[in-house]
């Protein structure tokens, strides 16, 4: 039976920082996928992926990917052959009802409902994969199936998020489906398989010059938690063990604000773990203070929006691309303009469901009367279609109604 056909290794790009991209052919940009064409060979690491749990080992150069594969009922969605770059705006649907299940020290199984062809039929899915607090993303392709088993970089005790997205036959892909978020047993073998509860509610108070206390609430496990392992991240992909402490409180010491130079922050998060070893999925982190000092100004909402920026078809000289804003609100944006710039030399040459302009790198793309509301929580699409030279690297960053987006 079909299974997963190629696995690859990428670096993801921190907000505000360049990092190193570990493809000549793709470049990753927060929240984006890329994945390596059908039928590629596996990767092999450039080396152990930095960061992880400590204490835990990274995964070694892994075999390529293994499993099994069920084919889904056939679809009545035409067949395209390839030729011509297809300028379609209708990519797959999002794959949905992702789950994970038989979780192991080396593998995990993953299942979903096939996409919905937008203009041509389905060829495959495009996996992606990562460890938190790590700056390394994995990939992996599979053909029109809807199980597989992820066998590549996968090793004991730590935690891996998956997303699912559909390739059609002409090289559209849908956005990725929500995230799915394991954590692997220390042993396959018994008799504790079972890791903990995630800690919630993670807070940190009574900030002093030196020190801040950190709390929580408690985890369960099947046997028992037996304490909790403190981390500190650093923002980058290093996370220090701080303690392991037997309660929900710790009181930690504050560490020297970062250069200037670094936009990233300190941050602190807890997991559980019981008596075999086996660690809980992270808790949310929790940002170390950098002054005691009230700020003078009060500090930025938070973001009201979420873009996605994903390429349908692109081809030398040429590229179309689906916008997606959401309202992550609890009220309706009544009317709305999009800000981004390229990061590249593309020109637009058309668009579709928005009235677009374009001065230099700066697009500003304003709603026609059809889209003009965004309800609470739903989204609106655009389309645009374009030339570029030599970059079509995707933006790194939206303003809707001069507020800022998350990217993603």
């Amino acid at each position: 039976m079909p299974g997963v056909r190629s696995s690859a290794l990428r670096r993801r790009v921190r907000p505000g920082l360049l990092a190193a991209v570990v493809s000549s052919i793709v470049v990753f940009g927060t929240g984006s996928i890329a994945v390596p064409a059908a039928g590629a060979g596996t990767t092999t690491p450039p080396g152990p992926a930095a960061g992880g749990l400590p204490g835990v080992a990274p995964a070694p150069a892994a075999a390529p990917l293994t499993g099994t594969a069920t084919t889904p009922p056939p679809t009545a969605a035409p067949t395209t052959p390839p030729g011509t770059p297809d300028t379609s705006p209708f990519p797959p649907g999002v794959p949905t009802n992702v789950v994970a299940s038989q979780i192991r020290t080396g593998s995990v199984t993953l299942t979903w409902t096939a996409a919905t062809p937008g203009c041509c039929a389905i060829a495959g899915y495009d996996i992606t994969y990562y460890s938190p607090f790590d700056d390394v993303v994995m990939s992996a392709s599979v053909g029109n199936v809807t199980t597989t088993t992820i066998t590549s970089y996968i090793s004991a005790g730590r935690q891996y998020s998956f997303r699912v997205s559909a390739r059609d036959v002409v090289g559209h892909r849908s956005l990725a489906s929500e995230p799915v978020t394991v954590v692997t047993p220390v042993t396959d073998t018994g008799p504790d398989t079972t890791p903990p509860s995630a800690p919630q509610k993670l807070t940190l108070g009574d900030v002093t010059d030196s020190t801040a206390t950190l709390s929580w609430s408690p985890s369960t496990d099947d046997v028992g938690v037996s304490g909790y392992n403190v981390y500190r991240f650093d923002g980058w992909y290093s996370s220090f063990l701080v303690a392991t402490v037997p309660t929900t409180t710790y009181t930690v010491a504050l560490p020297p604000p970062p250069p200037p130079s670094t936009p990233l922050r300190y941050q602190f998060y807890v997991r559980a773990r019981d008596a075999a070893g086996n660690v809980s999925i992270a808790s949310n982190t929790v940002f170390a203070p950098t002054t005691t000092t009230p700020p003078t100004t009060p500090m930025p909402p938070p973001p009201t929006c979420r873009v996605t920026y994903q390429n349908q078809s692109e081809w030398q000289g040429g590229f179309v691309t689906v916008v997606t804003v959401q309202n992550t609100a609890t009220t309706p944006v009544d009317g709305w303009t999009l800000t981004f710039s390229f990061r590249g030399d593309q020109r637009i040459t058309s668009a579709w469901n928005a009235t677009t302009g374009q001065s230099g790198a700066t697009v500003t793309a304003r709603n026609v009367d059809w889209n003009r509301v965004v309800p609470a929580n739903g989204s609106v699409s655009f389309g645009i279609q374009g030339s570029w030279s030599t970059s079509n690297v995707p933006p790194a960053g939206f303003v809707l109604n001069g507020g800022p987006c998350t990217v993603g």
